[in-house]
């Protein structure tokens, strides 16, 4: 398979609540030391959630299953991140809805919108350390790989070395947004949260065995 089913969405978001789970105490680590310590907290019981409702839903359009994935964390976890985490999912799930399986170009749009939708609630760009900088060079690759007419395999895990490069450079940014703003300086040298929760996703992305 080269592309994504509803079920393959599905068993996605299982991944990634079990990954947030997994990554719980990491999360809560780099939340406290420049922010408020919640981060594990949160995303584990937005994706909880998401996970009983995409399991009740008998939705076969993937696209939907994302936003209602998105629409979920929003009600569930209404914290800084979870609001934007469910503002990509819904943005980005919107804007492939309505296809049977999702390929390379629609997982391109899902993340670029997912992207754009995360820019426009929260007010990011790049280089102001947040999950922006960690998605934003994924898509940058999806994109070159669609232009390239790439597997989407290969293509996913070129996106996912891309956010792990782009969180890991999120360590010598000055944070600007939110309260990891308030260390000024002293935010130089850690990773941001938020860009490490966005490489999780693109992490799962890539793994995923509906490829």
């Amino acid at each position: 398979m080269n592309s994504f089913t509803a079920d393959d969405i599905r068993a996605i978001i299982r991944s990634i609540r079990d990954s947030m789970h997994d990554e719980r105490a990491h999360l809560i680590d780099l939340d406290s030391a420049i922010g408020d310590g919640d981060l594990g907290i949160t995303m584990c019981r937005g994706f909880d959630e998401a996970v009983n409702a995409i399991e009740s839903s008998g939705e076969t359009d993937p696209g939907k299953l994302l936003m209602l994935a998105g629409m979920t964390i929003a009600k569930t976890a209404p914290s800084t991140m979870g609001t934007l985490v469910a503002t990509g999912f819904m943005k980005g799930g919107k804007a492939v809805s309505g296809k049977a399986e999702l390929g390379l170009s629609e997982i391109a749009v899902f993340f670029d919108e997912f992207v754009d939708g995360i820019m426009a609630r929260g007010g990011a760009k790049p280089g102001e350390k947040t999950i922006v900088d960690a998605l934003l060079p994924a898509v940058e690759a999806l994109r070159k790989a669609e232009r390239e007419n790439i597997a989407l395999t290969s293509a996913l895990e070129t996106a996912c070395s891309a956010a792990s490069g782009g969180a890991v450079s999120t360590k010598q940014m000055i944070a600007v947004h939110g309260r990891p703003a308030y260390y000024g300086d002293k935010s130089i040298g850690r990773e941001d949260p938020g860009a490490h929760v966005g490489l999780m996703i693109m992490r799962v992305f890539a793994n995923s065995p509906g490829q």
